[in-house]
């Protein structure tokens, strides 16, 4: 890696020197704009709107316009005098807690890297920041820009988040938050259910960019002189459809089936909640319980009122019996 700007951490009194270099790359392939009948590259030229001249970097400053056709030119020297007081530092103005940065402020990230004698207060620095779990918020110039930033540690080096400034955040303004839109107790049970379902442990290394993957072979067949069969197009589902509570439901399923689990208290709740649910095996095993347990109750009576019947119908028999014995006396007298 290449030091892109070099300058000191200002820890109260402390001074610390730092290189700082940039922490991530982009991995997209690259293209370059070609004529298609010959491949012969295309350039721009940077020609001067006024006179129709071409114009070297050297002769080239930065406009502001004012609008109507009126610009206000700046050069170097006009920057070069701003009271830019963290071109080279970084300077630390508090300490809070990260929880309380929101994610959408953050913009680039950077790793900083102790250099000459500065590794004792770096490593200070570091440890007391790890050891209080808080971030640094802090202030400093890139690009003839000051930035507010975040100090946190990461695998043992500071890493400084540059972040978007307060006003550089938009407002989403969009029509659906001023509708009241009115959701089912069942539907919520079930869109938890699926969030359960889907819960785990973030593993960066699990995700690939299957685009990149695919255009990179696509290149490689082009320079083999291979030729690339694409997948079929699948067509997506329309969303608007297909009924929230069914989609759901298949969502979950679908969603344990791929865990190869079981679905759980909360899923069967949700099920039997939704009204009508396809039952799960959880939700059924309850069920046929509570049937089981309905049928032994009403069970006892009819036995009792079975017995009841058969007892007198002995009793007739055993008349029955004594007539025939006397019937048979009277033949033999």
């Amino acid at each position: 890696m290449r030091a892109i700007w070099k300058g000191a951490v200002s820890f109260g009194l402390v001074s610390i020197a730092v290189k700082l270099y940039s922490a991530t790359e982009e991995k997209d392939i690259r293209f370059h704009q070609v004529h298609r009948a010959d491949g012969g590259r295309i350039r721009y030229k940077r020609v001067c709107s006024v006179c129709g001249e071409e114009v070297s970097y050297d002769d080239i400053a930065k406009g502001y316009d004012l609008g109507g056709g009126e610009m206000v030119v700046l050069t170097d020297e006009d920057f070069a005098e701003l009271p830019l007081t963290t071109s080279h530092a970084i300077d630390v103005l508090e300490f809070v807690p990260a929880e309380q940065i929101d994610p959408i402020m953050y913009n680039r990230a950077y790793y900083l890297e102790p250099e000459g004698a500065a590794t004792k207060p770096y490593v200070l620095l570091r440890d007391a920041l790890a050891e209080s779990e808080r971030v640094a918020i802090v202030k400093v110039a890139l690009r003839q820009r000051e930035q507010l930033a975040t100090l946190r540690v990461r695998e043992g080096v500071l890493v400084l988040n540059t972040m978007l400034w307060p006003d550089e955040i938009r407002t989403p303004n969009f029509g659906f938050l001023d509708e009241e839109i009115t959701l089912r107790p069942p539907e919520l049970a079930m869109a938890s259910s699926l969030i359960d379902s889907m819960t785990g442990t973030f593993d960066p290394e699990e995700y690939t960019d299957d685009y990149r993957a695919a255009l990179q072979e696509v290149i490689d067949a082009k320079v083999s002189g291979r030729e690339i069969v694409a997948p079929p197009e699948v067509a997506p589902t329309p969303t608007a459809a297909v009924d929230l509570m069914a989609a759901l439901r298949a969502s979950v399923e679908r969603a344990r089936t791929a865990r190869g689990e079981a679905p759980s208290e909360a899923a069967a709740a949700a099920e039997e909640a939704a009204g009508g649910a396809r039952p799960t095996p959880i939700s059924a095993a309850k069920s046929a319980k509570a049937a089981k347990a309905a049928k032994k109750t009403p069970a006892k009576k009819p036995a009792a009122k079975k017995t009841a019947t058969k007892e007198p119908a002995k009793k007739t028999a055993g008349k029955k019996t004594t007539k025939k014995q006397a019937a048979g006396a009277r033949k033999s007298a």
